[in-house]
């Protein structure tokens, strides 16, 4: 299995493989992610329900618009979690890192509750 740099969508750190579909067309897709020590997504949602599976390490879950990186729902090795669509999320990694894998189907798509939180968005000259 070839990891890759995860796509831009997420913060930098995060590894991808893809491993059925294609994240752009209307279709099954199934993909891993690894996310290094304390790796955190701001809160967001999906526009269709996620599957999750945590392979290895320890995967955090908390809902709601604000994100407090403590508390919410630890998953560890072996946990599924079914996320329904537009569900407002943030995620982030245990010590040790984490190994999941999400199905789900295309189009996939990720929106942050805050535009600034958006590792897409241009940031102004001053603040790179």
């Amino acid at each position: 299995m070839a990891w890759a740099p995860g796509p831009p969508s997420l913060p930098p750190g995060a590894e991808f493989v893809l491993l059925e579909g294609n994240p752009a067309e209307a279709v099954p897709l199934t993909f891993r992610l690894r996310f290094p020590a304390n790796y955190r997504i701001p809160p967001h949602w999906h526009s269709v329900i996620e599957h999750v599976t945590v392979l290895a390490g320890t995967l955090n879950v908390g809902m709601g618009e604000v994100a407090t990186y403590s508390g919410g729902t630890a998953l560890n090795a072996g946990s599924f979690a079914a996320m329904p669509a537009k569900m407002v999320h943030s995620a982030w990694a245990g010590p040790e890192g984490v190994t999941f894998q999400l199905h789900s189907v295309g189009p996939w798509s990720i929106t942050y509750v805050k535009a600034a939180d958006d590792p897409r968005t241009p940031k102004p000259a001053g603040n790179r």
